[in-house]
């Protein structure tokens, strides 16, 4: 019975590896083959990309779904570059100054390559009015005009002021312009035969007795009159002289107004736009109504004239294309600067604008990776508001606490731009659930397979990737046998049938060291030993935990039987991963039995140690029990199942069809072989289903087998559906083809039951009963053993009631 099943089950040794076909690579080195530029096997991917791409509506933004390492962010570049999609309707966006509420600078949107436009025509201006402006304000014809407001000015003040003077002279005194420390001042002083004489002179004279006391007392009087009517006057004259002041001022202002409107009108006429023209005429009412003075002293007011062209487009034709690789927030939105002067005082204004990605795309495309945007504090709310509103709100980024001036607060800016966002499956679910908008505002989903098919296409694909990095990095060309190697590496680790991984990212590292090696051998050529040295390598970096359990389980202190028979135990297969490597090794599973009613109970997942998949595996197996043993009564029996000397947490269902078998061997107490172990998951009618990783768990076991000592009946019992997965290494390999090591594909568990204990295991007949003798037989028996068992303890437990009642 169990040879049979051995030969009828048993993978034929040219069945445990795919072997890439030389001739489909007809070349000798990389140096003949054109370097990749198409995409091969993402046909769907591509096709939601292009439609993502050319489809203006709102909410289509792009999330590119795959796996890392499977080329997203390049295919994303290419088809920008082979699409070069038109531009939308794109527009220059320009902060100028706001001369009403100076902390919200003002937006003026203008058609592409009219901000930086504006931009040099303002500078220009700028430097006319710092170096011409206040020669053309003294040019003789000003000049005339302002004589001969001078002279009306000072006709006016002779005219006011001389009937005044006749008094003075009449009464003996004379208006005289004295020298007070620096400055002169008009003092009245007393004639003295006909001249003026301070009273210094005056009080000498009186002195010589020249002069009578009364007739100074006298004098003092008259000139203290005058002087109550000399400030009266003085009045009069300050007003006269404001007047004039004025009007100088008018005429300055007047004429500054006419000289920088002529300037003004050629911005105007050059760009034709209503909001530059009212931002000019503010220019120059400010300047001409409040700064006009400052001119000369204080020029640097006029940076509140230059423009900040935030945005601005260069042929206007194709659209912005912006990869952004740091996505903070400032980075996203943009930032209000500020400048630190002398004495600890902070500056900013409008010139201080800097814009972000998100404007530097407007009207294109911008492409991040998502996990990078949901990394940053406060980054994915103001991308999804941005999505939401169209309004792009540049804010400070932060306010610090010496800051003491206005908060900037620009004008929000109306953007069209379309998000491509690239990630993995697990952040599109998490979004996809956890976020109302995401549905709405991204509508467009590029789905990358991360594998592509095993076929000649492939392969001649796969030798184009690995000439494009040959040529990208400079790297030794690689031999035919070369790229055969890694196209089989590339096989095994997509782990399914007829596909090679799309994660050429792990294939350009493995080629980067081959590459590597081949220099230190000082060849100048890379081949297949290269290869296969840099994928070992690479495996023993990262294989430290199997290495390590392999010596505790020939140190005995893991206890693994690898011979033999046992009831109630069996070696499952399990995987640990390191990095992107994954490592199988042998599990051992026991189960116990015996009268009672709690059914089959899975210790990990009392111990919740159990995941959500394993326990559902699991309840499949209790289901699958009760299929099998087909029985009048209810089955009634304990059992356990647990993981030996696992103490970490297990999930997966790739276990559940050895615990099936581990459990009917408890209750049937049939050993099981020792020298096999099983992986494959069951459904509730017996099939054994496909799981992963296959190839690595049967090397686990073989390298377990191998360090014990291989007996020639060890093998692995895999389901059927995996076979076409598995990509054994050479070592496996040659020790299946010397019949050192087996590999059994099974499609039902009866079939496994079979090559594990080597009975009859029983086709149930229509009369719902199994034949004698067989493995299933037996186990209805026990099953029926136990429900007799636990119906009489309920009966004498129920008689023992009774007789105390």
């Amino acid at each position: 019975m169990a040879r049979k099943l051995e030969t009828e089950l048993g993978v034929s040794p040219s069945h445990l590896r795919w072997c890439c076909d030389a001739e489909w690579l007809p070349f000798e080195s990389t140096d003949e083959v054109e370097p990749a530029t198409g995409i091969v096997g993402q046909d769907d991917a591509v096709e939601a990309l292009r439609f993502g791409l050319e489809f203006a509506a709102p909410g289509q933004n792009i999330f590119v779904r795959g796996l890392t390492g499977t080329g997203r962010t390049s295919l994303v570049r290419q088809l920008m570059e082979e699409l070069r999609p038109p531009a939308g309707e794109l527009k220059d966006y320009c902060y100028v100054h706001n001369f009403e509420r100076p902390e919200r600078p003002r937006l003026i949107t203008l058609a592409p390559r009219k901000g930086s436009l504006l931009r040099d025509r303002m500078e220009r201006l700028v430097e006319f009015l710092t170096r011409d402006l206040a020669p053309r304000l003294g040019t003789d014809a000003v000049r005339a005009r302002r004589a001969v407001l001078d002279e009306a000015a000072q006709r006016e003040i002779r005219e006011l002021g001389r009937p005044f003077e006749d008094e003075l002279r009449q009464n003996g005194l004379a208006l005289v312009p004295l020298r007070v420390g620096q400055t002169v001042q008009p003092t009245i002083l007393p004639l003295i035969e006909g001249k003026p004489a301070p009273m210094e002179q005056l009080e000498a004279l009186r002195a010589e007795g020249q002069v009578s006391a009364d007739e100074i007392e006298e004098i003092y009087r008259r000139i203290g009159r005058f002087e109550q009517r000399f400030a009266e006057l003085g009045n009069q004259i300050g007003a006269i002289q404001a007047r004039h002041a004025t009007a100088l001022h008018d005429l300055f202002r007047t004429e500054a107004r006419r000289i920088v409107e002529r300037e003004t009108a050629a911005i105007k006429a050059e760009l034709q736009d209503e909001e530059v023209d009212s931002f000019l005429d503010q220019v120059v009412d400010d300047l001409t109504q409040h700064r006009l003075p400052l001119l000369e002293r204080q020029p640097e007011f006029t940076r509140l004239y230059l423009v900040n062209p935030i945005r601005s487009h260069g042929d206007g034709k194709s659209a912005p294309v912006v990869t952004e690789y740091s996505p903070t927030l400032q980075n996203l939105l943009g930032s209000v600067e500020r400048e630190i002067m002398a004495g600890g005082v902070s500056r900013t204004d409008h010139l201080m604008i800097q814009p972000g990605s998100l404007l530097r795309a407007d009207g294109g495309f911008l492409i991040m990776e998502a996990r990078d945007v949901l990394g940053e504090p406060g980054a994915w709310k103001i991308l999804m508001r941005t999505l939401r509103t169209g309004q792009l709100e540049i804010v400070p980024y932060e306010i610090v606490p010496y800051w003491t001036g206005p908060v900037m607060k620009p004008d929000p800016i109306p953007i069209k731009v379309k998000v491509v966002l690239i990630g993995g499956p697990e952040v599109y679910h998490t979004l996809d659930n956890f976020d109302q908008d995401f549905g709405h505002l991204f509508k467009v989903l590029a789905d990358f397979d991360s594998t592509i098919s095993r076929d000649k296409d492939g392969v001649r694909y796969y030798a184009g990737i690995l000439a494009r990095l040959v040529k990208a990095e400079g790297l030794p060309p690689f031999a035919r046998d070369a790229v055969v190697a890694l196209t089989e590496h590339g096989a095994r680790i997509a782990g399914r049938r007829d596909r090679l991984t799309a994660r050429f990212g792990r294939l350009a590292d493995i080629a980067r060291e081959a590459a590597y090696l081949t220099a230190k051998e000082g060849a100048n050529m890379v081949k297949a030993t290269n290869v296969a040295t840099a994928i070992r390598r690479g495996r023993h970096r990262s294989d430290l935990p199997a290495r390590r359990f392999r010596k505790l389980v020939r140190d005995g202190t893991i206890r693994i039987e690898v011979d033999g028979a046992r009831v109630g135990q069996i070696n499952g297969l399990a995987v640990m991963r390191a990095g992107p490597l994954t490592y199988g090794f042998p599990s051992r599973i026991t189960a116990t039995i015996g009268a009672g009613t709690a059914g089959a109970v899975n210790i990990e997942r009392e111990a919740e140690l159990s995941g959500a998949i394993h326990t559902k595996g699991f309840y499949i197996l209790g289901g699958l029990l009760r299929h099998l043993l087909r029985s009048e009564h209810p089955l009634a029996f304990s059992a356990s199942v647990a993981f030996e000397q696992s103490y970490g947490g297990i999930d997966g269902d790739s276990a559940s069809g050895a615990e099936i078998c581990c459990l009917l061997s408890a209750l049937t107490e049939v050993p099981i072989r020792q020298d096999l172990a099983m992986t494959g998951a069951i459904d509730q009618h017996g099939h054994v289903q496909p799981v992963g990783a296959v190839t690595e768990k049967v090397e686990g076991f073989f390298a377990t087998c191998r360090d014990v000592g291989l007996s020639g009946r060890q093998g692995v019992i895999i389901p059927k559906a995996n076979t076409g997965d598995l990509m054994l290494n050479g070592e496996v390999l040659e020790a299946c083809e010397a019949g050192k090591f087996h590999v059994y594909a099974a499609e039902t568990i009866q079939q496994a039951l079979g090559l594990l204990t080597g009975r009859e295991i029983g086709e149930i007949d229509a009369e719902g009963n199994y034949p004698d003798g067989s493995l299933l037989n037996l186990a209805v028996q026990r099953a029926y053993k136990y429900w007799q068992m636990a119906s009489r303890s309920r009966l004498e437990s129920g008689n023992g009631s009774n007789q105390d009642s």
